[in-house]
C-alpha cells in the first residue's frame, strides 16, 4: 500500500493533491455528483481544473468506517488507478491509499 494523495474536507467537497511517478496533480477536487442515480452510480466526481479524471463511490469498511473508493483514469494513463480515500484517524486530513490489485494468473 502506498499513500499517493492527501486531502482536506470542506463542506461536502474534498480538495488536495495526487502524486505518483507519472501523475502530479494539485488542486484535485472530489465533488458530490448531484446527478447520480441508480445504485451503482458514483457519489463523487474527481476533477482537476475543468477536466474530470475519475469518479468515487461511498463505501463502508468491515469496521463500519465510511471511505471513498476512487477510479482515476485519463488518456495518458496506461491503465486506470484504483485507490481508497480514508480519514486520518485522529487527524483533520484524508489519505489516498493505493495498493496493487490482486490478479490471478492462469498458469
Amino acid at each position: 500500500m502506498a499513500t499517493i494523495g492527501t486531502f482536506k474536507k470542506t463542506g461536502t467537497e474534498y480538495t488536495g493533491e495526487i502524486f505518483t511517478l507519472s501523475l502530479q496533480a494539485k488542486g484535485v477536487r472530489l465533488v458530490p455528483d448531484l446527478r447520480a442515480s441508480g445504485e451503482n452510480a458514483p457519489s463523487h466526481r474527481v476533477l482537476v481544473g475543468r477536466a474530470e479524471i475519475g469518479a468515487a463511490w461511498t463505501k463502508k469498511s468491515n469496521e463500519n468506517r465510511e471511505y471513498l473508493g476512487l477510479k482515476l483514469d485519463d488518456p495518458s494513463f496506461a491503465a486506470p488507478i484504483y485507490a481508497n480515500l480514508f480519514d486520518d484517524e485522529g487527524g483533520e486530513g484524508y489519505s489516498l491509499i493505493w495498493s496493487r490489485p490482486n490478479t490471478r494468473r492462469g498458469d
